[in-house]
């Protein structure tokens, strides 16, 4: 008699826990309440309305940590609530995030890795490309002023003569030198005097 009334307590166990739908409704509800803990306000929300003190709520915490393993983490959207469900685990950490100052904090810090977690793993993912060979500089083309014709030199601008200029003579030599063209006249106009005379004389 005590094993058959055993056995029907342990069919009314299992009936009472049994879900009608297979588990799909808590399965829904869990997926549904873990994401919600992506949001920092949210956790905030939980410890200012001291959740986090209730050890019926603690070990719910631990009990969602089932949502870690791979063919669970598939259904999730939100991936940073896996990283505060492992952070709600400590008790130092409840604690604070029921300061806003703190929650401010984390939802700041959450707001720059969506900013450059993109950037940062495609800089470590994507192959970089060859560095281009140097292409070589072009022929320099002579200056512009080579190829024009030099302007004319305006008159004012020219130097004089290349020649130097013949030097003064000194004084002593204003005379008449022997050979130029004023001796050659002098001689010419003594010698046309000397004949007037001679035609004065005969008459």
């Amino acid at each position: 008699m005590a094993s058959g009334t055993e056995s029907d307590e342990a069919s009314d166990t299992q009936e009472i826990y049994k879900d009608p739908d297979d588990g799909r409704q808590r399965f829904l509800l869990e997926l549904e309440f873990i994401q919600c803990l992506a949001n920092p306000t949210y956790i905030h929300y939980l410890a200012q309305n001291r959740y986090f003190e209730d050890e019926a709520f603690i070990g719910y915490l631990k009990y969602l940590q089932y949502w870690q393993r791979p063919e669970y983490t598939k259904f999730i959207m939100y991936p940073h609530c896996l990283f505060f469900l492992e952070q709600l685990q400590n008790a130092n950490f409840r604690n604070a995030m029921a300061h806003p100052a703190n929650k401010e904090l984390a939802h700041r810090q959450q707001f720059y890795f969506w900013k450059n977690y993109r950037h940062n793993r495609l800089k470590h993912i994507l192959p970089r490309p060859l560095p281009e060979p140097e292409a070589a500089p072009p022929p320099s083309a002579p200056p512009l002023q080579s190829l024009l014709p030099a302007p004319p030199v305006p008159a004012a601008t020219i130097p004089a003569t290349a020649t130097a200029p013949a030097p003064a003579l000194p004084p002593m030599q204003y005379a008449n030198a022997p050979g130029s063209a004023l001796a050659k006249n002098d001689a010419r106009n003594s010698a046309v005097d000397r004949r007037k005379r001679k035609r004065i004389v005969k008459n």
